[in-house]
Protein backbone atom coordinates (compact mmCIF):
# COMPACT_ATOMS: atom_id res chain seq x y z
CA UNK A 1 0.00 0.00 0.00
CA UNK A 2 2.90 2.33 0.68
CA UNK A 3 4.33 1.95 -2.88
CA UNK A 4 0.98 2.53 -4.60
CA UNK A 5 0.40 5.67 -2.64
CA UNK A 6 3.86 6.89 -3.60
CA UNK A 7 3.18 6.30 -7.30
CA UNK A 8 -0.06 8.22 -7.18
CA UNK A 9 1.77 11.06 -5.52
CA UNK A 10 4.23 11.20 -8.40
CA UNK A 11 1.52 11.25 -11.07
CA UNK A 12 -0.13 14.04 -9.28
CA UNK A 13 2.98 16.07 -10.08
CA UNK A 14 2.02 17.44 -13.57
CA UNK A 15 5.50 18.52 -14.65
CA UNK A 16 6.93 15.09 -14.22
CA UNK A 17 3.99 13.54 -16.03
CA UNK A 18 4.42 15.84 -19.09
CA UNK A 19 8.16 15.15 -19.21
CA UNK A 20 7.50 11.43 -19.22
CA UNK A 21 5.02 11.75 -22.08
CA UNK A 22 7.49 13.83 -24.16
CA UNK A 23 10.23 11.23 -23.69
CA UNK A 24 7.91 8.47 -24.80
CA UNK A 25 6.82 10.40 -27.95
CA UNK A 26 10.44 11.32 -28.80
CA UNK A 27 11.49 7.72 -28.55
CA UNK A 28 8.63 6.69 -30.82
CA UNK A 29 9.50 9.36 -33.43
CA UNK A 30 13.18 8.36 -33.43
CA UNK A 31 12.28 4.75 -33.94
CA UNK A 32 9.92 5.65 -36.74
CA UNK A 33 12.54 7.90 -38.44
CA UNK A 34 15.34 5.32 -38.29
CA UNK A 35 13.16 2.56 -39.67
CA UNK A 36 12.97 1.79 -43.40
CA UNK A 37 10.28 3.79 -45.23
CA UNK A 38 9.29 4.17 -48.81
CA UNK A 39 8.16 7.78 -48.51
CA UNK A 40 9.47 10.76 -46.63
CA UNK A 41 7.42 13.53 -45.09
CA UNK A 42 7.37 16.92 -46.81
CA UNK A 43 9.61 18.57 -44.16
CA UNK A 44 12.18 15.83 -44.75
CA UNK A 45 11.89 16.24 -48.52
CA UNK A 46 12.27 20.03 -48.21
CA UNK A 47 15.36 19.73 -46.05
CA UNK A 48 16.91 17.09 -48.35
CA UNK A 49 16.28 19.11 -51.52
CA UNK A 50 17.68 22.25 -49.95
CA UNK A 51 20.85 20.50 -48.83
CA UNK A 52 21.28 18.86 -52.26
CA UNK A 53 20.81 22.21 -54.07
CA UNK A 54 23.38 23.93 -51.87
CA UNK A 55 25.82 21.04 -52.23
CA UNK A 56 25.72 21.11 -56.03
CA UNK A 57 26.66 24.79 -56.08
CA UNK A 58 29.71 23.99 -54.01
CA UNK A 59 30.51 20.74 -55.82
CA UNK A 60 30.39 22.01 -59.41
CA UNK A 61 32.93 24.88 -58.98
CA UNK A 62 35.20 22.52 -57.11
CA UNK A 63 34.93 20.04 -59.98
CA UNK A 64 35.60 22.77 -62.52
CA UNK A 65 38.68 23.94 -60.63
CA UNK A 66 39.99 20.41 -60.31
CA UNK A 67 39.44 19.82 -64.06
CA UNK A 68 41.10 23.16 -64.89
CA UNK A 69 44.21 22.31 -62.91
CA UNK A 70 44.31 18.88 -64.58
CA UNK A 71 44.00 20.47 -68.04
CA UNK A 72 46.80 22.94 -67.23
CA UNK A 73 49.03 20.07 -66.13
CA UNK A 74 48.27 18.16 -69.34
CA UNK A 75 48.92 21.27 -71.47
CA UNK A 76 52.30 21.71 -69.82
CA UNK A 77 53.18 18.11 -70.58
CA UNK A 78 52.06 18.48 -74.21
CA UNK A 79 54.05 21.72 -74.57
CA UNK A 80 57.14 20.05 -73.12
CA UNK A 81 56.72 17.08 -75.47
CA UNK A 82 56.27 19.42 -78.46
CA UNK A 83 59.44 21.29 -77.53
CA UNK A 84 61.33 18.01 -77.35
CA UNK A 85 59.93 16.98 -80.74
CA UNK A 86 60.89 20.32 -82.27
CA UNK A 87 64.41 19.96 -80.91
CA UNK A 88 64.64 16.41 -82.23
CA UNK A 89 63.38 17.41 -85.69
CA UNK A 90 65.80 20.36 -85.84
CA UNK A 91 68.68 18.12 -84.79
CA UNK A 92 67.66 15.54 -87.39
CA UNK A 93 67.47 18.16 -90.15
CA UNK A 94 70.88 19.56 -89.17
CA UNK A 95 72.47 16.12 -89.05
CA UNK A 96 70.90 15.17 -92.37
CA UNK A 97 72.29 18.30 -94.05
CA UNK A 98 75.71 17.61 -92.55
CA UNK A 99 75.55 13.99 -93.67
CA UNK A 100 74.51 14.94 -97.22
CA UNK A 101 77.28 17.53 -97.44
CA UNK A 102 79.92 15.07 -96.21
CA UNK A 103 78.60 12.36 -98.52
CA UNK A 104 78.74 14.67 -101.56
CA UNK A 105 82.19 15.89 -100.60
CA UNK A 106 83.42 12.32 -100.20
CA UNK A 107 82.00 11.41 -103.60
CA UNK A 108 83.72 14.40 -105.21
CA UNK A 109 87.04 13.67 -103.54
CA UNK A 110 86.80 9.98 -104.37
CA UNK A 111 86.08 10.79 -107.99
CA UNK A 112 88.87 13.34 -108.01
CA UNK A 113 91.34 10.83 -106.56
CA UNK A 114 90.43 8.21 -109.13
CA UNK A 115 90.72 10.82 -111.89
CA UNK A 116 94.13 11.95 -110.65
CA UNK A 117 95.54 8.43 -110.48
CA UNK A 118 94.11 7.51 -113.89
CA UNK A 119 95.47 10.61 -115.61
CA UNK A 120 98.80 10.32 -113.87
CA UNK A 121 99.22 6.77 -115.16
CA UNK A 122 98.23 7.87 -118.68
CA UNK A 123 100.41 10.94 -119.15
CA UNK A 124 102.61 11.18 -116.07
CA UNK A 125 101.40 14.69 -115.19
CA UNK A 126 101.14 15.98 -111.66
CA UNK A 127 97.61 17.12 -110.77
CA UNK A 128 97.43 19.54 -107.85
CA UNK A 129 93.95 19.88 -106.39
CA UNK A 130 92.69 23.40 -105.65
CA UNK A 131 89.49 24.94 -104.31
CA UNK A 132 87.60 27.64 -106.21
CA UNK A 133 87.26 30.51 -103.73
CA UNK A 134 85.74 33.28 -105.86
CA UNK A 135 84.22 33.94 -109.26
CA UNK A 136 84.52 37.38 -110.84
CA UNK A 137 81.31 39.10 -111.88
CA UNK A 138 83.18 41.62 -114.03
CA UNK A 139 82.29 40.99 -117.71
CA UNK A 140 85.63 42.53 -118.72
CA UNK A 141 87.56 40.20 -116.43
CA UNK A 142 85.56 36.93 -116.19
CA UNK A 143 88.07 34.93 -114.19
CA UNK A 144 87.84 32.81 -111.05
CA UNK A 145 90.24 32.42 -108.15
CA UNK A 146 91.79 29.28 -106.70
CA UNK A 147 93.43 28.90 -103.30
CA UNK A 148 96.88 27.98 -104.63
CA UNK A 149 99.63 30.43 -105.54
CA UNK A 150 103.34 30.77 -106.17
CA UNK A 151 104.17 29.32 -102.75
CA UNK A 152 102.46 26.12 -103.94
CA UNK A 153 104.46 25.96 -107.15
CA UNK A 154 101.76 27.41 -109.41
CA UNK A 155 102.98 29.26 -112.51
CA UNK A 156 101.20 31.28 -115.23
CA UNK A 157 99.85 29.38 -118.26
CA UNK A 158 99.34 26.14 -116.35
CA UNK A 159 96.26 24.27 -117.54
CA UNK A 160 93.34 23.89 -115.12
CA UNK A 161 90.90 20.98 -115.42
CA UNK A 162 88.05 19.29 -113.57
CA UNK A 163 87.30 15.59 -113.50
CA UNK A 164 85.19 16.18 -116.63
CA UNK A 165 87.48 18.23 -118.79
CA UNK A 166 89.54 21.35 -119.53
CA UNK A 167 88.54 24.55 -117.74
CA UNK A 168 91.16 27.14 -118.60
CA UNK A 169 94.65 28.51 -117.97
CA UNK A 170 96.23 30.16 -114.95
CA UNK A 171 96.41 33.83 -115.95
CA UNK A 172 97.91 35.53 -112.89
CA UNK A 173 99.72 34.15 -109.87
CA UNK A 174 99.99 35.61 -106.37
CA UNK A 175 101.71 34.12 -103.32
CA UNK A 176 98.55 32.57 -101.83
CA UNK A 177 96.09 32.46 -104.73
CA UNK A 178 95.86 32.53 -108.52
CA UNK A 179 93.35 33.63 -111.13
CA UNK A 180 92.19 31.37 -113.95
CA UNK A 181 90.95 32.46 -117.38
CA UNK A 182 88.25 29.98 -118.52
CA UNK A 183 88.23 28.65 -122.08
CA UNK A 184 84.74 30.11 -122.48
CA UNK A 185 86.50 33.48 -122.96
CA UNK A 186 88.33 32.37 -126.08
CA UNK A 187 88.11 35.04 -128.76
CA UNK A 188 90.16 35.07 -131.96
CA UNK A 189 90.03 38.87 -131.97
CA UNK A 190 91.41 39.17 -128.45
CA UNK A 191 94.70 38.19 -126.90
CA UNK A 192 93.17 37.53 -123.48
CA UNK A 193 93.02 33.74 -123.88
CA UNK A 194 95.27 31.24 -125.60
CA UNK A 195 93.98 29.23 -128.59
CA UNK A 196 93.87 25.48 -128.10
CA UNK A 197 95.49 23.09 -130.53
CA UNK A 198 93.17 20.07 -130.61
CA UNK A 199 92.86 16.57 -131.97
CA UNK A 200 90.41 13.67 -131.60
CA UNK A 201 90.84 10.77 -129.21
CA UNK A 202 89.43 8.21 -131.65
CA UNK A 203 91.81 9.06 -134.51
CA UNK A 204 94.93 11.12 -133.96
CA UNK A 205 95.13 12.28 -137.58
CA UNK A 206 92.39 14.85 -136.92
CA UNK A 207 93.54 18.37 -136.18
CA UNK A 208 92.03 21.78 -135.55
CA UNK A 209 92.39 24.96 -133.53
CA UNK A 210 89.86 26.13 -130.95
CA UNK A 211 90.07 29.90 -130.72
CA UNK A 212 86.49 31.08 -130.24
CA UNK A 213 83.51 30.48 -127.99
CA UNK A 214 79.97 30.93 -129.28
CA UNK A 215 78.04 32.39 -126.33
CA UNK A 216 74.65 31.94 -128.02
CA UNK A 217 75.19 28.24 -128.62
CA UNK A 218 77.30 27.72 -125.53
CA UNK A 219 79.93 25.88 -127.60
CA UNK A 220 83.57 26.15 -128.54
CA UNK A 221 84.38 26.77 -132.19
CA UNK A 222 87.05 24.57 -133.74
CA UNK A 223 88.49 25.94 -136.99
CA UNK A 224 91.10 24.93 -139.58
CA UNK A 225 89.76 21.40 -140.00
CA UNK A 226 90.89 19.84 -143.25
CA UNK A 227 88.19 18.82 -145.70
CA UNK A 228 89.28 15.16 -145.58
CA UNK A 229 89.61 15.13 -141.79
CA UNK A 230 87.68 12.13 -140.32
CA UNK A 231 86.35 14.21 -137.41
CA UNK A 232 82.62 13.54 -136.94
CA UNK A 233 79.75 14.08 -134.52
CA UNK A 234 80.19 12.72 -130.95
CA UNK A 235 83.97 12.42 -131.32
CA UNK A 236 85.86 13.30 -128.12
CA UNK A 237 88.16 16.28 -128.70
CA UNK A 238 91.38 16.50 -126.64
CA UNK A 239 94.39 18.80 -126.52
CA UNK A 240 97.08 17.86 -129.05
CA UNK A 241 100.03 19.16 -127.01
CA UNK A 242 101.17 21.37 -129.90
CA UNK A 243 101.90 24.99 -129.15
CA UNK A 244 103.63 24.36 -125.85
CA UNK A 245 100.78 25.66 -123.61
CA UNK A 246 98.18 22.94 -123.11
CA UNK A 247 99.61 19.48 -122.31
CA UNK A 248 98.60 16.60 -124.51
CA UNK A 249 95.51 14.52 -123.80
CA UNK A 250 93.27 16.90 -121.80
CA UNK A 251 89.62 16.34 -122.65
CA UNK A 252 87.97 19.44 -124.15
CA UNK A 253 84.53 18.22 -125.19
CA UNK A 254 82.51 16.37 -127.82
CA UNK A 255 81.73 17.29 -131.41
CA UNK A 256 78.13 18.49 -131.84
CA UNK A 257 78.22 19.45 -135.52
CA UNK A 258 80.53 20.09 -138.44
CA UNK A 259 80.17 22.39 -141.41
CA UNK A 260 82.13 24.09 -144.20
CA UNK A 261 84.07 27.14 -143.04
CA UNK A 262 83.46 30.72 -144.13
CA UNK A 263 85.88 30.60 -147.01
CA UNK A 264 85.10 27.03 -148.10
CA UNK A 265 88.71 25.86 -147.79
CA UNK A 266 88.47 24.29 -144.32
CA UNK A 267 85.70 23.08 -142.05
CA UNK A 268 84.42 24.32 -138.72
CA UNK A 269 83.10 22.18 -135.84
CA UNK A 270 81.13 23.12 -132.73
CA UNK A 271 82.40 21.47 -129.58
CA UNK A 272 80.31 21.06 -126.44
CA UNK A 273 82.61 21.64 -123.42
CA UNK A 274 82.99 18.65 -121.13
CA UNK A 275 83.42 20.74 -117.97
CA UNK A 276 80.49 22.30 -116.14
CA UNK A 277 81.45 25.95 -115.66
CA UNK A 278 78.41 26.71 -113.49
CA UNK A 279 79.45 24.35 -110.71
CA UNK A 280 83.15 24.78 -110.15
CA UNK A 281 84.17 23.72 -106.65
CA UNK A 282 87.37 21.66 -106.91
CA UNK A 283 89.73 21.93 -109.87
CA UNK A 284 93.15 20.52 -110.74
CA UNK A 285 96.19 22.46 -111.85
CA UNK A 286 98.17 20.37 -114.36
CA UNK A 287 101.90 20.41 -113.67
CA UNK A 288 103.90 18.90 -116.57
CA UNK A 289 106.99 16.82 -115.63
CA UNK A 290 109.54 19.38 -116.81
CA UNK A 291 108.01 22.18 -114.72
CA UNK A 292 107.63 19.85 -111.73
CA UNK A 293 111.34 18.95 -111.84
CA UNK A 294 112.42 22.59 -112.30
CA UNK A 295 110.30 23.81 -109.35
CA UNK A 296 112.36 24.46 -106.15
Amino acid sequence: MGRVSELFRIFRNKKLFVLLIVLIVFAAIMGFSLGQRDKLTWPENFVGDTVTFVQQWFYKPAGYLAGLFEDIRKMREIYRENEELRTTVARYARDRVTYNRIELENERLKEALEFKERQKRMFDYEYVIAQVVAVSQDPLNPTFKINLGSTDGIRPDMAVVTTDGLVGLVSRVFPLYSTVMPITQLDSESSGARAISATVMEHKESFGVIEDYDTQRGMLVMNRIAENDPLSKDDVVITSGLGGVYPYGLVIGTVESRQVGDFGLTHTAYIKPAADFDRLTEVFVVVPPDIEEAAP
